[in-house]
């Protein structure tokens, strides 16, 4: 931690790039602000090697979600390499595009019809202008983290706390014409009186979810959007970018019987590589030909072989299957351990991806010197584990086994009344300026 090239990098960084990089969810303040390896030099199975060499085991995302099968997977990377071999890129259309979209219809047989993108909010953006052109209505209700775009970020026009409960506080809809003020409303996870208070608008043409972040939907929320969408015919869209192939084998609407007219996928449908789908039913889908919708790199194969080969490869080792017994496994354990030691912690979200809160009043500074401590120990640790393929039952007892013995210093610094030796600033919770702002 004395070396960290790194940060010395991101330094550098910083005064060529807006922020330093292109994710908030990457960004080296939302986890160890001036600590945090920032770069890599290599990653396999659910290991990362930094620029100094050092090691750690990925326990704070897996590629923020995407990584699914671990990192640089034999299989996926050999049809990625067989793809660009033969060329990525032509001005005829790829085969692997149509058996990419047969195959995600064979998986979700409600649907119909399937395009795809590279990116998840580029996949909203476009599930919301097919929504919009089928319902022929404007106003787009929204539950859940949605992306960037405009349409989205719209919703802080009237109100800039309007977002602050849907995951991301604080985002400014700077840049975002003023005249799209009212066209997205909000309702609440699993708060039937917000989705009732929707049926005031009778320009709502379309109804946009997750399907979980920290709990599972109750029935009775899930039936008065099913109802909401009877009454206003607006088009229903449940976003799996990140829920999607994690707990199972699809989309996490198969499991709570919920009847989208379209779905979204991305992250974990490619293991890492760009890859993002949106699949309907045929009479909305079909839309598609009569808006304008087309990017040229939405045709670049590595993408469709990625995803086709990352599918194979969840099928044949039941990985849904085993991510969710090592998720359990874990929230099981951590939670008996931190019992017997009296440390308050609280463990939500999906099997696969569980959250892990600090139930104190510092909760923020306990989880920057959670992550500093375990970065010490080899791990890259932060609030969201991702079980990938890669993690087994020996990397896990050992995190856990790390954990605790963190968290007993925690408590030790707790009892005594001593502040938590931090050797930088407390990590961000969401969205800030890091440069600042020049004149002329």
């Amino acid at each position: 931690m004395k070396i960290n090239s790194g940060q010395k990098l991101l330094k550098k960084a910083k005064s060529i790039i807006p922020g330093g990089n292109q994710l908030l969810s990457k960004r080296s303040e939302m986890f160890l602000p001036d600590l945090w390896p920032n770069y890599y030099k290599k990653a396999k199975g659910c290991k990362i090697w930094d620029l100094d060499g050092n090691a750690y085991i990925d326990f704070s995302g897996m590629g923020v979600t995407s990584c699914i099968l671990g990192y640089a997977n034999e299989k996926v990377d050999k049809a990625v390499k067989h793809a660009i071999s033969n060329g990525s890129m032509s001005t005829l259309n790829c085969t692997e595009e149509y058996e990419l979209a047969e195959k995600l219809i064979s998986i979700h047989p409600w649907s119909r019809m399937a395009k795809f993108t590279r990116s998840g909010g580029e996949a909203c953006s476009v599930a919301i202008r097919i929504a919009r052109a089928y319902s022929k209505n404007d106003r787009v209700a929204i539950c859940g983290y949605h992306g960037w775009h405009d349409w989205y970020l719209s919703l802080n026009l009237d109100n800039k706390k309007n977002l602050d409960s849907q995951l991301l506080p604080g985002l400014d809809p700077m840049g975002v014409p003023k005249n799209l003020k009212d066209s997205t409303v909000p309702f609440y996870f699993n708060d039937v009186k917000s989705v009732n208070a929707l049926k005031k608008y009778d320009d709502l043409g379309v109804i946009i979810l997750e399907p979980m972040r920290d709990v599972e939907p109750d029935k009775e929320f899930l039936d008065s959007i099913k109802n909401i969408k009877k009454k206003t015919n607006a088009v229903l869209i449940v976003d799996e970018i990140t829920s999607g192939f994690h707990d199972n084998y699809g989309g996490l609407h198969l499991k709570h019987n919920i009847q989208p007219d379209i779905a979204i996928f991305g992250k974990a449908l490619g293991n890492g590589y760009p890859i993002s789908a949106i699949i309907g039913r045929k009479n909305v889908m079909d839309i598609c030909q009569d808006t304008f919708i087309s990017s040229t790199m939405w045709t670049e194969r590595t993408g469709f072989a990625a995803a086709l080969a990352t599918l194979e490869s969840m099928e044949e080792n039941n990985v849904q299957k085993i991510n969710v017994k090592n998720g359990k496994y874990y929230k099981k354990t951590i939670l008996n351990q931190c019992k017997k030691i009296n440390f308050n912690i609280e463990i939500s979200g999906c099997d696969s991806m569980p959250g892990i809160k600090f139930k104190y009043p510092e909760s923020n500074k306990m989880q920057t010197y959670f992550t500093q401590e375990m970065l010490r120990l080899g791990y890259l640790a932060g609030s969201k584990i991702v079980f990938s393929l890669a993690h087994n039952k020996t990397i896990i007892d050992k995190y856990i086994k790390d954990s605790i013995s963190v968290f007993k210093r925690i408590l030790q610094y707790i009892e005594s009344n001593k502040t938590l030796p931090l050797l930088g600033p407390e990590k961000h919770k969401t969205f800030r300026r890091l440069t600042g702002k020049k004149n002329g």
